[in-house]
């Protein structure tokens, strides 16, 4: 692992206290049975196919033990391996490699799963113009861990923390009353290189951040455009918007109709129901009030 002092510092207290929560005043057990002078000789293996990570912690816990523990990496970590490969070898006092098997397990099989599914994951876009980014979602304590297995996956790391990267939320527009209000105060307290990004819930929500976060462009209207390769900035988001927003209803309906049936009829309704509905062929009717109604019978059903 290639980290920061800060970082490595960090790793080196999350491996003292899982250590100390394992271990507390001694293996009662080990060291009730075996030998303090016994030598022993282990293999970590594979039980499956899938990425490694987490290597560099496995030798680290063997070395915070004893470091006279020999402990030689097989593979290196990202290396996708098939089941039963040899990853490390480990040598000296039999006590040590008692005590530190499962703390150094636990942690390779949590980091390399993390590694796998993220490694399945950018497979799955590995020919589309995305990333799979992670998030804050981690195990308390293990944050730095989790997002290096991540990497090692072959996917990167969003903000580590709330205090490198702005993310404005649901909750923060509410509070400021709108993304201009909750943009602008942002703006006032930090530093013009630290990167703002914005959640959106809806396509109103879009325009208006591309509005505060561009160059003051106009507010786009969301209709569809003359042409679909735009002659301008403005024209040319319009038709991204429009016909992105065509593409996924049109893929959704597919998806639909796989799994309910192609004989299936399709209700556009909501506030894009008329400009989707006469724009796709895929969809039968046109309903803005379908929610209403929806309601209503289930009133009436229960009324009684």
């Amino acid at each position: 692992m290639d980290f920061s002092i800060k970082e490595n510092i960090l790793i080196d207290k999350i491996v003292e206290q899982v250590l100390l929560e394992d271990i507390g005043t001694g293996d009662i057990t080990s060291d009730s049975i075996v030998p303090y002078d016994l030598k022993a000789k282990g293999i970590i293996k594979t039980s499956e196919e899938g990425v490694v990570a987490g290597l560099d912690i496995a030798h680290l816990i063997f070395k915070k033990l004893d470091p006279e523990i020999i402990f030689q990496e097989k593979i290196k970590d990202g290396v996708k391996v098939a089941r039963g490969k040899v990853l490390a070898e480990i040598s000296g006092s039999a006590r040590t490699i008692l005590k530190g098997e499962r703390v150094a397990l636990n942690f390779l099989q949590r980091m390399s799963g993390i590694a796998t599914i993220t490694s399945k994951f950018c497979q799955e876009i590995k020919n589309l113009p995305v990333r799979i980014v992670d998030t804050r979602k981690t195990t308390p304590g293990l944050r730095i861990l989790e997002k290096y297995a991540v990497l090692m996956g072959g996917g990167y790391n969003h903000r580590f923390g709330l205090y490198d990267a702005v993310l404005i939320k649901d909750n923060h527009i509410a509070v400021a009353g709108g993304i201009k209000s909750a943009v602008n105060s942002v703006r006032k307290q930090i530093s013009h290189m630290i990167k703002i990004e914005i959640e959106v819930e809806n396509l109103s929500q879009l325009q208006e951040a591309l509005f505060e976060k561009t160059a003051k462009l106009p507010k786009i209207e969301f209709i569809k455009p003359k042409h679909s390769i735009g002659s301008n900035t403005i024209t040319a988001m319009q038709s991204g918007m429009f016909f992105g927003y065509l593409g996924l209803t049109n893929e959704l309906i597919r998806r639909f109709k796989r799994e309910l049936g192609e004989d299936s009829v399709v209700v556009a309704t909501g506030g894009q129901a008329e400009l989707m509905g006469n724009e796709s062929k895929l969809i039968d009717k046109i309903n803005p009030f379908l929610t209403l109604q929806g309601l209503r019978m289930i009133y009436e059903m229960n009324k009684l």
